[in-house]
C-alpha cells in the first residue's frame, strides 16, 4: 500500500476514463465549483479559497487547492465568476482555470439562473514517481517500469473544457444541476491519453429556523459520470449567525460509505468566514490513514458593486 500500486495501475492506463472530480466536504461553501449558474447569486463580491489534504500519512494521497471569485453583473442581468484549481494525487496532477457567466431571471418566489462556463484543463504525469511491482528502481540505475505504457519522465498536456448549469434560489431553498466537461475532450500526452468524462452534479440546500438564535441548514451533493455515483449529505446548525457546527456523511449505502465528517466554523469579521472539516474514514482505507483535513476561508463584500439596476434581494439559504 506504501506506493498505492493498485491505484497507480488503474489511474494510468493507456486510455483514461475516470470521474475526475475533486472531493470536498465543505461543498456547500462554493456552489460555483460545480455549477456556473451560481455566479453572482451572492449579490456581492464573493471570494473563496480552500485547501484539502486527504488520507493523511498515506504516501501519494490527494492534496487539493482552489480559489474562486464571483460577483453580480447587473448591466447584463446576471453574474460572472472565475475559478482556479489544483489537485495532486500520487504521480499525477490536474490543474484547471475556468470562467463562468450566469443569466438571472427573477421569479415570483425566487431567482432562476442559467449559466455557461469554459476554460482549460492541464494534466501532468511524473513518471519518476511511479512504482510498479516489476519495475527496476535500484539507486544509481535508470528507472525502468517494465511497462511501455508508462512514462519515465515528466509529461503534460492541455485541453479546453466547457460547462453548463441551472440554479434556483429562493428564501428557504436552493437547488441546482451542473454539467462539467460537456464536450468530453481528450488530453494527449506523449505516451498516454486522458479522457475528460462528462460529470453531472445535483446540489440541494435548505434553511429552517429552530429558534430565535438557532437555524438548521441541510445540504446534499450528488455527483455522477453515469458509471459511478457519489453523494454527500450534511447537517449544519448555525448559532446567532456567527458560529456553525455539524456533520456530514459521504456515500449512500453501507457498501459506498467513505467517511463521516465533523464540520465547524465561525465569522472572523463581518466579511470573513473560516470553516474546517475533518473526515473520519469508514471505508477500508481507514486502516492506512489518519483522516482528511479541509479548511476554507471566504470573503464577502456584503454590498452591491457598480449598481446599474438593483437585483431582487432574497435570503440566501446557504449555511455559510
Amino acid at each position: 500500500m506504501r506506493y498505492i500500486v493498485s491505484l497507480i495501475l488503474v489511474a494510468f492506463a493507456a486510455s483514461m476514463q475516470a470521474q475526475q472530480t475533486t472531493q470536498y466536504t465543505l461543498f456547500m461553501m462554493n456552489p460555483l465549483q460545480w455549477n456556473p449558474a451560481y455566479a453572482g447569486l451572492d449579490q456581492s463580491l464573493s471570494i473563496t479559497a480552500g485547501y484539502r489534504k486527504q488520507w493523511t500519512q498515506l504516501p501519494g494521497s490527494p492534496a487539493s487547492q482552489y480559489v474562486s471569485a464571483h460577483l453580480p453583473l447587473y448591466l447584463l442581468g446576471g453574474g460572472v465568476g472565475i475559478q482556479v484549481e489544483n489537485d495532486r494525487l500520487g504521480a499525477g496532477r490536474w490543474s484547471s482555470a475556468n470562467l463562468s457567466y450566469s443569466y438571472q431571471m427573477p421569479l415570483e418566489n425566487g431567482v432562476l439562473a442559467i449559466g455557461l462556463g469554459g476554460g482549460i484543463v492541464q494534466r501532468t504525469l511524473d513518471g519518476n514517481q511511479i512504482r510498479t511491482p516489476d519495475g527496476n528502481y535500484e539507486p544509481g540505475s535508470v528507472i525502468n517500469h517494465n511497462d511501455p505504457l508508462l512514462p519515465i519522465g515528466l509529461e503534460s498536456g492541455m485541453a479546453p473544457t466547457f460547462h453548463a448549469g441551472v440554479f434556483y434560489q429562493a428564501e428557504r431553498l436552493e437547488a441546482g444541476i451542473g454539467v462539467k466537461h460537456l464536450a468530453e475532450n481528450g488530453i494527449d500526452l506523449p505516451t498516454l491519453r486522458f479522457q475528460l468524462d462528462r460529470n453531472v452534479y445535483f446540489q440541494l440546500g435548505a434553511h429552517f429556523d429552530i429558534g430565535r438564535n438557532l437555524s438548521f441548514h441541510p445540504a446534499l451533493l450528488v455527483r455522477t459520470d453515469m458509471v459511478q455515483t457519489q453523494t454527500d449529505l450534511a447537517a449544519i446548525f448555525r448559532i446567532q449567525e456567527n458560529i456553525f457546527a455539524g456533520a456530514s456523511f459521504r456515500g449512500y449505502s453501507a457498501e459506498t460509505g467513505d467517511a463521516m465528517s465533523l464540520i465547524g466554523g465561525f465569522k472572523l469579521s463581518e466579511n470573513i468566514t473560516l470553516a474546517y472539516a475533518y473526515d473520519i474514514a469508514i471505508s477500508n482505507l481507514r486502516r492506512v490513514n489518519n483522516g482528511s483535513h479541509e479548511i476554507v476561508l471566504q470573503y464577502n463584500l456584503n454590498k452591491p458593486i457598480g449598481v446599474v439596476r438593483l437585483p431582487r434581494i432574497i435570503y440566501n439559504p446557504r449555511t455559510l
